[in-house]
């Protein structure tokens, strides 16, 4: 195959890996597609403003609410600090998941489903479904929860009816992809406002929000629950396998210059996105903090912040703040839980198509997950209440930072392959940084694994003979986990992969990809039915 003779060197693929992934998923309906134009301007950043956001709806869902609020009640601003690295450590991996996708023109899981066996290829989709459902149950709860503030709708009521409202609001696909867009921006700023306005009802210390930001400290086995709890709630590992299928519904110029351009406009997009939901994140801790720390607080209240969830937050904040406060909690709530699933349902179908191939309408994607999700939010809301659904969000929060090394290695890998993405392969500094970032999320993790399969045992009535058959089973489970990720970290990536490396007459390194937009994952995302003539 011959490079293009045109001066700019251009992307090419093998007609050989054109496969039916390809292929629409709606035969008869006819699309409109974002185009970029092919100018060089500082304008061309709208055509781009989107994917970021619909991304950066993660950060801030209920479940982020739930570990803000927990973080802030029992340890004041100390944890804010775990909030800002988590959120440079976002911005970081999610361009890299853009960069993919770009580039490559493929998402992650169609990735991972070319680069290893069918048995890795297997558990990896299955680890990343669970992660879409313990995604999806802080969703469902804090959903309910806001039902329950607003409307006092029994919180098993609330689970029930959050199984239907997503499906309407799926509904808005029809309008095309800036509708669904501008509807995910409305409801972020919403969530903004609501918080931004908490904020200056309670007024707290700013000298001990910079403290807590810039001064690193963690007290103890409970801080440190809650410091893997707010990582897993911030970096999730679905939104790895979206942001990186998000960013093919635009029709970029395949040139280099068009794909360096792509990459830092979505770079500064995302920054933008993420830097919104970071000052939500800390303006929650910033007004738990006040809150429960305040003076004035009887001792009734006082007992609310020792086990604080999302429902006993906006009785607390109507008692300290007055009757708006806990209204405007539970409208930031219910639109970040009703916003959350949608970016929830085409993660799952991404996932779904990627590593097996497989789509699904999105109504019944969205069925499928939130049956999951929906069955034991029900179970414990019934049983243990609103105390037990607020420990499901912390225990479903922990399995997503637990579960992040298996959809966060392959994506550092594949983004440093020189096979794979060419020219635009990772420099070394930011390999290097990004490698830092995932020991450190993982060595947190296998710390606090230990640690506590150690206090489990050791503070337990079993005998002694089961002591000791409870701890070899704990320390197999944990071998097992370093084993899994260190198969994922030293593995070769293929050498052979949809990409061709070429040179062009000037030495350039050149590849072309002839297979963007992906018209399925438009049609798969953002359906918008046209007339033709």
């Amino acid at each position: 195959m011959a490079a293009n003779s045109s001066p700019q060197p251009q992307f090419m693929t093998s007609p050989a890996n054109k496969t039916h992934s390809n292929q629409p998923l709606i035969d008869d309906i006819e699309y409109d597609q974002i185009v970029v134009p092919d100018k060089k301007s500082w304008k061309n950043i709208f055509s781009y403003i989107g994917p970021g956001f619909l991304v950066s709806i993660a950060y801030i869902d209920p479940g982020n609410f739930q570990t803000d609020l927990q973080a802030g009640a029992q340890y004041k601003y100390g944890l804010l600090w775990i909030i800002l690295l988590a959120s440079f450590a976002a911005l970081v991996i999610q361009s890299l998941a853009a960069n993919l996708g770009v580039v490559t023109g493929k998402h992650l899981a169609e990735h991972c489903r070319k680069e290893y066996a069918k048995v890795p290829n297997f558990i990896l989709w299955v680890i990343a479904e669970i992660a879409i459902v313990a995604c999806d149950i802080p969703e469902v709860i804090g959903t309910a929860f806001a039902l329950n503030m607003l409307f006092k709708i029994p919180i098993w009521c609330g689970v029930l009816i959050t199984g239907l409202s997503t499906l309407t609001l799926l509904l808005l696909q029809q309008y095309g992809v800036r509708t669904l867009e501008f509807f995910i921006a409305f409801l972020v700023l919403t969530v903004a406002i609501c918080f931004f306005v908490e904020l200056g009802y309670a007024k707290p210390d700013s000298s001990e929000v910079l403290q807590g930001l810039f001064v690193p400290q963690l007290k103890g086995t409970g801080a440190t629950k809650l410091a893997i709890s707010l990582l897993g709630a911030m970096v999730m590992p679905h939104n790895l396998f979206l942001h990186s299928a998000l960013v093919l519904s635009r029709k970029i110029p395949r040139s280099v210059n068009g794909i360096k351009e792509a990459c830092r406009y979505y770079l500064i997009e995302s920054g933008l996105a993420l830097m919104v939901a970071f000052l939500i994140n800390v303006s929650v801790i910033s007004v738990t903090g006040a809150v429960c720390n305040s003076p004035s607080m009887s001792p009734d209240d006082q007992e609310k912040c020792q086990d604080l969830d999302l429902n006993k937050a906006s009785f607390l904040l109507k008692n300290v703040l007055g009757n708006w406060s806990s209204k405007l909690f539970a409208i930031a709530l219910l639109a970040s839980g009703q916003s959350s699933t949608i970016t929830g349902t085409y993660a799952g179908q991404y996932v779904m198509q990627g590593f097996l191939d497989l789509r699904l309408k999105p109504w019944i994607r969205n069925f499928l997950t939130r049956c999951l999700a929906i069955v034991p939010s029900l179970v414990v809301s019934l049983i243990g209440g609103s105390g037990g659904a607020g420990n499901l969000i912390i225990i479903a929060s922990m399995i997503l930072s637990f579960e992040l090394p298996f959809a966060l290695i392959p994506l550092l890998k594949f983004t440093s392959s020189k096979t794979k993405m060419g020219s635009h392969a990772n420099p070394v500094a930011v390999s290097a940084a990004t490698w830092v970032i995932g020991t450190l999320i993982m060595g947190i993790n296998i710390y606090y694994l230990a640690e506590k399969l150690i206090t489990s045992i050791k503070d337990s009535h079993f005998g002694k003979a089961a002591k000791v058959l409870c701890g070899l089973l704990g320390v197999s489970c944990l071998l097992g986990y370093l084993s899994s990720i260190l198969y994922l970290a030293f593995r070769r990536n293929k050498e052979g992969t949809h990409l061709l490396a070429l040179t062009g007459q000037e030495g350039l390194q050149v590849s072309e990809l002839n297979n963007l937009p992906r018209e399925d994952i438009l049609r798969m995302q953002l359906p918008q039915q046209r007339t033709t003539n």
